[in-house]
């Protein structure tokens, strides 16, 4: 390739430090998910573009990477998100799969919009959806899902917070200022994005919707006691705001403290979530001292799947990306350096006697017997520069071959404790594969 070449803007290269990190937050993505017993599924990395426009207008489509093939007649578009191919699949699967279906997808996606910080062109994605149910559990399977999810990344409430609104409960805030009913939508989206826009630039916008100075200095106070159901109740009382309105979220309250996860959740109605297929509960997880765009997002869709052409299903789902998450990981120093994570070899082979014949049929062996062996690619058989190439490349063993190779005895070093002993050269592996042994997890 020429000199010169980068990667597209809003891309990322990995190198394996890089990968070893983005493995190990996939990692443990798919092991929750599992654990809280999510079903994996995927479809394919692009998809008809009307599958997009159908759910969310035409105006979409400036925000996706679209194409159509030369000298084809259909429009495509590499995929942003996942939950409009899991409602195409759902649409067919409501009808043949016991109800409720769990499901959980990781793999890349792509937006076409302006690279910001904790947003870029591609990335890596975590879904999660619960399908066919309409009652609080699959809000709160999902909830707990998320949070367990959370814990295993190291984080705890006060590091984040998981941000529960109701989109009721929110169009009830916003009309008690005065937003006519038809007019909530624009509303929503406005108020979805309050937090990355100037104040007065959010006053300019939102004076057409009936919201002036005093409406607006009222949402401010009724936002900024965000937190409890009694502390949105006493604000807005005091503000003469209805609060009646609340009740969606009064109603998630007592299962969420059953649940033991009242100490996750922030109730705030000024999360609405932009996107217009929400139906009900939304929410998002926010890093609680910083300024990071949302860790995770989702809500209610109870419409999609029918829109989608599927039977009237309830449904409920979020999205977590890797871009914002390694971010704030990084913020709160949870997230462990690369080359400390990489695969360990079990055994670095060293040629102290210059036999390299040995050394690629020890490797062969060892690696038959699945251990992760590995050997230096420098001419030297200096053993201590050898030894110390194993030890920076973390083996926990190294195999010493001396000139007789693999009829002679070779010398078997623990990296980790320094002890050295003799083995034969057919009992190494077994030997090796004893001293390597892991606890199943």
């Amino acid at each position: 390739m020429a000199a010169g070449f980068q990667a597209p803007k809003g891309t990322r290269d990995f190198l394996p430090e890089d990968l070893a990190q983005r493995q190990w937050i996939e990692d443990r993505w798919r092991m929750v998910s599992t654990n809280h017993g999510f079903e994996e599924v995927d479809g394919p990395t692009f998809e008809h573009l009307s599958l997009y426009t159908t759910k969310s207008g035409d105006g979409i489509v400036s925000e996706l990477f679209s194409f159509r093939r030369s000298g084809g007649d259909d429009d495509y578009a590499l995929r942003p998100e996942l939950t409009p191919t899991v409602a195409r699949l759902a649409a067919d699967a409501v009808r043949q799969r016991p109800m409720p279906l769990r499901w959980f997808g990781i793999g890349p996606f792509f937006r076409g919009e302006r690279p910001q910080r904790g947003r870029l062109r591609e990335f890596l994605q975590w879904n999660a959806d619960v399908i066919g149910d309409p009652s609080m559990n699959a809000e709160l399977d999902l909830l707990g899902l998320l949070a367990g999810t959370l814990e295993r990344f190291g984080l705890r409430p006060g590091d984040v917070t998981i941000r529960l609104s109701h989109r009721d409960a929110a169009a009830s805030v916003l009309q008690g200022l005065g937003v006519n009913e038809n007019q909530l939508h624009e509303a929503f989206t406005l108020l979805d994005r309050k937090e990355k826009m100037p104040p007065e630039v959010f006053a300019t916008k939102a004076q057409p919707l009936g919201l002036g100075p005093d409406e607006i200095s009222k949402l401010d106070a009724v936002l900024s006691s965000s937190g409890t159901t009694d502390a949105l109740v006493k604000t807005m009382s005091a503000l003469g705001l209805q609060t009646e309105g609340l009740a969606p979220l009064f109603d998630l309250a007592s299962p969420l403290r059953d649940a033991g996860l009242e100490d996750w959740v922030t109730f705030d109605p000024g999360i609405v979530r932009g996107l217009a297929y929400y139906t009900g509960t939304v929410f998002e997880v926010h890093e609680c001292r910083g300024a990071e765009r949302a860790i995770a997002g989702g809500g209610r869709y109870d419409e999609l799947i029918e829109l989608l052409g599927g039977p009237k299903t309830p449904a409920c789902g979020f999205a977590m990306g890797d871009v914002v998450l390694g971010l704030v990981l990084d913020n709160l120093d949870r997230l462990p350096e690369g080359a400390a994570i990489l695969p360990r070899p079990d055994c670095f082979v060293i040629d102290a006697g210059g036999r390299p014949d040995a050394v690629r049929q020890l490797l062969r062996a060892l690696r038959g017997a699945g251990l992760h062996a590995r050997t230096s690619v420098k001419t030297t058989r200096n053993v201590g520069k050898l030894l110390a190439e194993a030890s920076k490349n973390r083996a926990r063993f190294a195999a010493i071959l001396s000139e007789e190779g693999l009829s002679g005895p070779i010398e078997l070093k623990d990296l980790e404790s320094g002890e050295q002993r003799s083995v034969a050269s057919g009992e190494l592996a077994a030997v090796l594969a004893t001293a390597t042994a892991r606890p199943s997890s």
